[in-house]
């Protein structure tokens, strides 16, 4: 993550990747007039079938590998293939850098999770009703498995781009957003009540459980996608930015961080440059970017249920 709004700010970006399936390379004559097809298939070893690589995206890949090798020759900037970058492939895997990037975020979500967990529930204190004095522990909980969720899955489409692992990357972006949505609401404006907290999630999780519908068994419109993420995106930034000019919180220049370092990131990603040393892209980038920022946030968290802890006593005093 992150955080309420960011994670999902950063995750909309990857909305918009979709958009970019035709390319330049796609239409290069030289690599148009490359035998591509079934009848030029190399065999692999096991640990490679495994992943997937059938006849002819895996001729696509030796093909594109063969004319950026020309390319580079002639002194040509490189091109996307398929709306991909040429990277180099390692075990099987399509992506290499930014799957072990996509693990090591997951790892940081599941840390910022357990570590949040432990202090609410082992070393914050109690209500006499033996529950949490913060109000939004359980949110927090559901978040972490949406963001977690989110990652695994990013994983998973990066090491091997199918029909199957690119429905359920779009699926788990959209449900991190909606659930942040629902999130940043609740944290901002200081729903306590359950009754109030359901009247949000309903219009919420309808809106986006219908999208996440309609992607996979209607159809798959990487543009409405895009529009759908920019919208949540928006609004998330909208309500943390105005609770955090008006909130007296006493961390709140972590969330500040998290902004300025977010847009920082957003700038490289979408500078899009092709990979350096055919494996480190602007994607790869981002993810590294968004391990320090979600550790930050986490923190951010967790101060956030220390003072609303100590508000609470205070008050109850």
């Amino acid at each position: 993550m992150a955080s309420g709004w960011f994670l999902p700010f950063a995750v909309a970006l990857s909305c918009f990747f979709g958009l970019l399936r035709g390319s330049p390379g796609d239409a290069d004559s030289v690599y148009q007039l490359m035998r591509c097809g079934y009848d030029v298939c190399l065999p692999e070893p096991l640990y490679i079938q495994w992943k997937q690589w059938d006849c002819l995206s895996d001729c696509r890949y030796h093909c594109m590998l063969s004319r950026e090798e020309e390319r580079q020759k002639l002194g040509q900037r490189p091109e996307k293939y398929h709306g991909k970058w040429p990277i180099e492939r390692m075990y099987g895997i399509q992506e290499p850098v930014s799957v072990a990037l996509s693990a090591l975020n997951l790892a940081v979500q599941f840390h910022g999770w357990v570590s949040f967990f432990i202090l609410v529930n082992y070393k914050l204190p109690f209500t006499p009703k033996k529950k949490t004095y913060y109000d939004y522990t359980g949110l927090w909980h559901v978040y972490a498995i949406f963001a977690m969720n989110y990652w695994f899955w990013t994983a998973v489409f990066l090491s091997r781009d199918v029909e199957l692992t690119e429905k359920l990357h779009y699926s788990s972006a959209v449900a991190l957003q909606g659930y942040s949505l629902f999130l940043a609401l609740i944290r901002a404006f200081g729903v306590r009540l359950e009754a109030i907290r359901v009247m949000i999630a309903a219009p919420v999780f309808g809106i986006l459980t219908t999208h996440i519908l309609f992607m996979n068994f209607y159809e798959f419109d990487y543009g409405w996608n895009a529009r759908v993420c920019a919208v949540i995106s928006a609004l998330q930034i909208a309500i943390w930015a105005v609770w955090a000019a008006q909130a007296r919180h006493p961390q709140r220049w972590k969330l500040w961080v998290v902004v300025f370092g977010g847009a920082i990131a957003m700038v490289v990603t979408l500078y899009d440059f092709p990979p350096w040393w055919g494996v480190l892209d602007a994607g790869a980038l981002w993810h590294a970017t968004m391990i320090p920022l979600s550790y930050l946030w986490w923190s951010f968290v967790k101060d956030d249920s220390v003072w609303m802890t100590s508000l609470a006593i205070n008050k109850n005093k």
